[in-house]
């Protein structure tokens, strides 16, 4: 259906102006002011809202199976609590056990997905080192269009990755012009602190953070950028949330690294605090890694996010239901980590980041969207409001508001970590693809519309990279 949005304010990564807007055939035909309707089209009256790019999470979990369980969104229930939420592209990982085939995981995720009510990409995490590894790397970059590898530094005698691991894979990655990104944990560690704890009778999820303090993270992140840093490749650091992580990031970028950082909404507003509630249920929701921080951290994170250290706000959504999170109600080690947040992460940054004075509107558009689609090669299809781009769009109220609440929610999980935050600056209406999914607390997801997005890779910028070494 064509689609005239008339009199709202644009607001994109680099401007922001008063005008109309035309989707046609599912992307943006037209800007300015006072278009004129084509015959038959759709009037959306946005006087008094903002109008800007969907955001893009570019870290979800989606039916993740993980320490035993599956993640309880899916990716049709997680991707239209998104779509509610103003999130309208995701970048979900495919995580292949030790010693399975890349390529046939990322068959089954690719089925998976199939269902998804909006776009989506893929990060494939590289577990275990072959040459058939390197083999399926180049085939998922080059015919798949997957331009970005994870690598978990936590996890031992599951899915950590050895130095060997990093070194090879990051070699592979600059190879390929694809992005690798890490989780920056050191796993050694945290096993060692894990084991600790359990035998000195420290069982339940205030165990958690003590086994994961944020040194740990530090050291890893560190590592990790120092073996990027010899090998010449960039590097994406996921989910920073402690300070000493973020100064090795600032640290190597102001020496001239390319390295880009990832915070997520939850570290930016939720402190450790909760890990230490009596009650088992209240406190294991919020376990996740690398956990909440003392409110130090949070600051230091607001901090990186306004001087450009940190580019990308996410939520790591991965979502355990109270029965799930049971399973580690006597050792916290078998707690299955992971939390929600797609649905509340647009209006957490606006709330907090842009209403504070932290982040301009435009900001917020490059730290929700913008600078995800760059990074990983989706712009300016994603992220823009550029003529041209696929209309996956937001009208934005700057003074409505909304409490947070597990009753209202779209996720598929019985706790929100969010749970009776009042924000103000909410989401009216979500186009994905020109498609209206969500008006004024009217969800209309529609089940398999979302569209798998290759990512062509980096790579005559990684050739320009090679050629300084």
């Amino acid at each position: 259906m064509t689609t005239l949005i008339r009199g709202a304010t644009l607001v994109d990564a680099d401007a922001s102006l008063r005008g109309d807007l035309l989707i046609e055939n599912g992307r943006i035909a037209a800007t300015g002011p006072n278009l004129e309707a084509p015959t038959g089209a759709r009037i959306v009256d946005a006087g008094g809202l903002l109008l800007m790019p969907g955001g893009i999470d570019p870290h979800t979990h989606m039916e993740l199976p993980f320490m035993g369980t599956v993640a309880s969104d899916d990716f049709y229930s997680g991707t239209a609590a998104g779509l509610a939420g103003g999130t309208t592209s995701i970048i979900d990982f495919v995580i292949p056990n030790p010693q399975q085939s890349l390529m046939a995981a990322f068959k089954e995720w690719r089925g998976w997905a199939e269902k998804a009510a909006a776009d989506y990409a893929f990060h494939v995490a590289i577990t275990w080192w072959s040459d058939a590894v390197h083999r399926e790397m180049g085939e998922l970059a080059t015919e798949h269009g997957v331009s970005s590898f994870k690598h978990f530094m936590a996890y031992k005698n599951a899915i950590m990755c050895d130095d060997e691991v990093l070194v090879n894979s990051f070699t592979r990655c600059l190879e390929l012009g694809a992005l690798p990104t890490v989780h920056a944990e050191n796993g050694e560690l945290v096993y060692r602190l894990q084991k600790q704890l359990v035998a000195r009778g420290i069982t339940g999820p205030e165990g958690h953070p003590m086994s994961r303090p944020p040194a740990v993270e530090g050291e890893a992140a560190n590592r990790a950028i120092r073996i990027a840093e010899v090998l010449g490749a960039p590097i994406y650091v996921v989910h920073v949330s402690a300070k000493q992580a973020l100064e090795a990031i600032t640290r190597a970028r102001n020496e001239g690294q390319r390295v880009f950082g990832e915070v997520l909404a939850g570290h930016l507003v939720i402190d450790d605090s909760v890990y230490r509630d009596p009650d088992f249920t209240r406190a294991a929701a919020h376990v996740m890694s690398p956990p909440f921080r003392p409110k130090e951290h949070q600051r230091a994170l607001w901090e990186g996010l306004q001087a450009g250290h940190l580019h990308t706000t996410a939520t790591d959504h991965c979502c355990f239901c109270a029965p799930q999170k049971a399973a580690g109600k006597d050792d916290f080690t078998k707690i299955p980590n992971g939390c929600g947040g797609i649905e509340d992460r647009m209006s957490i940054l606006w709330h907090e980041g842009v209403n504070s004075g932290r982040l301009t509107p435009n900001e917020f558009v490059r730290v929700t969207s913008a600078n995800a689609a760059q990074i990983f090669n989706l712009y300016p299809k994603k992220g823009s409001l550029r003529v041209g781009a696929d209309a996956d769009l937001v009208l934005w109220d700057p003074a409505g508001s909304r409490t947070i609440s597990v009753k209202t929610h779209h996720q598929n999980v019985d706790f929100n970590v969010f749970e009776g935050r009042t924000v103000q600056g909410v989401v009216t209406h979500t186009f994905t693809r020109g498609l209206l999914a969500y008006e004024r607390g009217d969800l209309r997801a529609t089940r398999g519309h979302g569209q798998y997005l290759s990512r062509p890779t980096h790579a005559a910028y990684f050739d320009a990279l090679k050629k300084r070494q």
